[in-house]
């Protein structure tokens, strides 16, 4: 999910962008630009905002999975045994 901190809307904004955005869940990974002009300052807040959420901040490399999922439209990691399973309960054509 974008902060949109790139916009240089200000503090306020990047907090209150990422703290209500409709994509924020388990698993969210949350775009910020280092070479933003507020991002640095809006950090702490963001990173206090999501604990108070009771979101735990994990390295990315504990939120790719590697084997058995993949992307979908949505930019959501789906287990490929999901997609499967719901493969398998479409009612077949008849004729």
């Amino acid at each position: 999910m974008d902060s949109l901190d790139w916009k240089n809307y200000g503090v306020d904004s990047i907090v209150s962008t990422v703290l209500n955005h409709k994509a924020l869940g388990n698993g969210s990974i949350i775009l910020m630009h280092n070479g933003a002009k507020y991002t640095k300052d809006a950090l702490p807040a963001v990173i206090e905002g999501l604990q108070k959420k009771g979101y735990e901040i994990v390295p990315i490399s504990k939120l790719i999975y590697k084997e058995n999922y993949e992307i979908n439209h949505e930019g959501r990691q789906v287990s490929l045994g999901e997609k499967e399973k719901k493969a398998d309960v479409t009612p077949e054509a008849t004729e």
